[in-house]
């Protein structure tokens, strides 16, 4: 049987939400705030896929993670959506490019066969170990500095990921079963969450105002981010200085050796199980156990 836990911590959302939730960091923010809205569309299209995969399913043991695996990522779906909906309060506009984000997604539910989608679950999953690991092993100036409502969302959320960080290739491998497919179908899958980050970056240019996101939300783009950086490097006699990248104070071997295993997630035989894990998510799930409150992680914390 699984080992999967399903937590519906009750996080509150009812009061306003500032873009900048890190003021320290525009970029992280809107990093994030993106995150939240690709999580919704993405975790939608892995309940259609999973459930439409489950009758081909043999292996009781494979069900039973698959239905744990579903309900986790019901529950992240359906916390983002508060949040998402605490930004559309603020930025009406919003709500035009949160719906072409989610219609994105369901095209492809709509228009893909069930192996690219159950590849593209896996090849995206695998992605979020070392990513969040990365994260999770900076939380302290990522997220502590932010506001607690927010940061405490994306670290339940990115726990989560890295405890059923094998789900998704579990059951591609039950149901599909084509280890090379899965890199076949990648330049398709990254095609198109570059698109689904295009319609983001432009809603937001165009709905939330530059005062309040400090940021060119094109920076989210990375051919767009790599041309301004480098741009940003070249120009002399600036008289405001750039926003600094949202990972700029994580140290550089740590960017590095995320950025190795993002790659390496991708190859035929690799096995997310295997994957070094932060030492937070272990932290996170003792205070889970203990009863204590999560949904404001900082303010929360016990002296000592």
């Amino acid at each position: 049987m699984t080992d999967l836990q399903v937590r519906r911590p009750k996080f509150d959302f009812t009061d306003d939400v500032a873009w900048e939730w890190n003021p320290q960091n525009p970029a992280f923010s809107f990093s994030m705030n993106a995150t939240s809205i690709i999580a919704i569309g993405f975790e939608q299209m892995i309940v259609a896929a999973v459930q439409e995969a489950r009758p081909l399913m043999t292996d009781a043991d494979v069900e039973a993670e698959a239905v744990a695996f579903l309900r986790q990522e019901a529950q992240h779906s359906s916390t983002h959506r508060k949040h998402v909906n605490a930004l559309i309060r603020r930025y009406p506009g919003l709500q035009q490019t949160f719906d072409d984000a989610l219609a994105s997604f369901d095209r492809v539910t709509a228009t893909r066969p069930l192996e690219f989608r159950l590849a593209y679950v896996a090849d995206t999953e695998a992605t979020f170990t070392p990513s969040f690991k990365l994260m999770l092993d900076n939380e302290a100036t990522l997220f502590r500095p932010g506001d607690d409502r927010v940061a405490s969302l994306f670290l339940w959320h990115f726990v989560e990921e890295v405890e059923h960080r094998s789900s998704a290739l579990l059951i591609y491998n039950a149901v599909v079963g084509k280890p090379w497919y899965r890199l076949r179908a990648l330049p398709s899958v990254v095609k198109h969450l570059l698109g689904v980050m295009t319609i983001i970056a432009d809603g937001v240019n165009l709905h939330v105002p530059l005062e309040d996101r400090k940021v060119d939300a094109r920076t989210l783009l990375p051919v767009y981010g790599l041309r301004n950086s480098l741009r940003q490097r070249l120009s002399f006699g600036r008289s405001v200085p750039p926003t600094p990248p949202a990972f700029s104070d994580v140290p550089a071997k740590e960017k590095l050796v995320a950025v190795r295993r993002v790659l390496l997630s991708q190859t035929p035989f690799h096995d997310p199980e295997h994957e070094p894990l932060p030492d937070f998510a272990d932290e996170w799930f003792a205070r889970w156990d203990r009863g204590d409150d999560v949904t404001r992680w900082y303010s929360a914390e016990q002296p000592g």
